[in-house]
């Protein structure tokens, strides 16, 4: 489950690390300590121009809405979909037959850029003190960007001619695997760069085994720390949210994480 993550990087120099298209209004690079789903996210496609399809595809940085918006849903009123449970998370192994999702899986496929994400874990309170929800921050002990697998949607109100395009995301989850088990059962799906090519292809389906649960060595680097309850709140948004708390207090099975 990914419901929360951080992501402080710039569109523009994004675009460029990665030789692609920045598709980012220039108002729209402020950094986000806690993004939560209906955000508007940057995402990383790669497309064929629509003037020149014959062309090769090319690397995209786009903003979408966090919770995917099916192509079939309704309009609410003319242009506005209608409202329902978002759909930030899609699960790996289901997507593809997954009607929300199954279409997607197919033609159009994204990458999440975050800075890491975060987990709640329970810990048992003391004496008859109520169970408490322990934040977690997972992100790389480099502090290399991470990348997940995700899937995008475009959706227009049939019923109102040259309506403008709603894009739309979710990010694939899958289980958890090596040291992150202990936070969580589950988690975003990585996608190592060696496999951008093939899942980024607008023009062929992905190999299955990219929507496979990752071998531990894929996530060794991703470091959990708990960090600050304030992260609870989506109004608070900041670079305090990312710093890590005294552990003292931590369960045992996690006192070394």
């Amino acid at each position: 489950m990914c419901g929360r993550y951080a992501t402080t990087t710039d569109p523009g120099r994004l675009a460029a690390e990665l030789d692609a298209i920045d598709e980012v209004e220039a108002t729209e690079s402020t950094p986000n300590y806690n993004v939560a789903p209906t955000t508007q996210v940057l995402t990383v496609v790669r497309r064929h121009d629509h003037e020149h399809p014959d062309d090769d595809p090319r690397l995209r940085v786009r903003r979408m809405r966090w919770g995917l918006i099916p192509l079939w849903a309704k309009a609410a009123e003319p242009g506005v979909p209608v409202k329902g449970k978002p759909l930030f998370n899609a699960r790996a192994d289901k997507a593809a037959t997954t009607p929300s999702f199954r279409d997607a899986v197919r033609k159009r496929r994204c990458l999440v850029p975050m800075d890491g994400w975060y987990e709640w874990l329970v810990e048992p309170g003391a004496g008859k003190g109520k169970a408490a929800k322990q934040p977690y921050f997972m992100a790389a002990g480099d502090g290399e960007r991470l990348y997940m697998a995700g899937l995008w949607s475009v959706w227009r109100d049939r019923d109102v001619p040259d309506s403008a395009p709603l894009l739309s995301c979710t990010i694939l989850t899958t289980d958890a695997v090596g040291e992150l088990t202990k936070i969580h059962d589950r988690m975003p799906l990585p996608m190592p760069r060696e496999h951008w090519d093939a899942w980024l292809d607008p023009d062929h389906p992905a190999p299955a085994e990219l929507l496979a649960t990752p071998d531990p060595a894929v996530v060794a680097d991703i470091v959990p720390r708990a960090v600050s309850p304030l992260v609870n709140s989506v109004r608070n948004n900041g670079p305090e949210l990312l710093a890590p708390v005294d552990p003292g207090e931590l369960p045992e099975q996690i006192s070394l994480l």
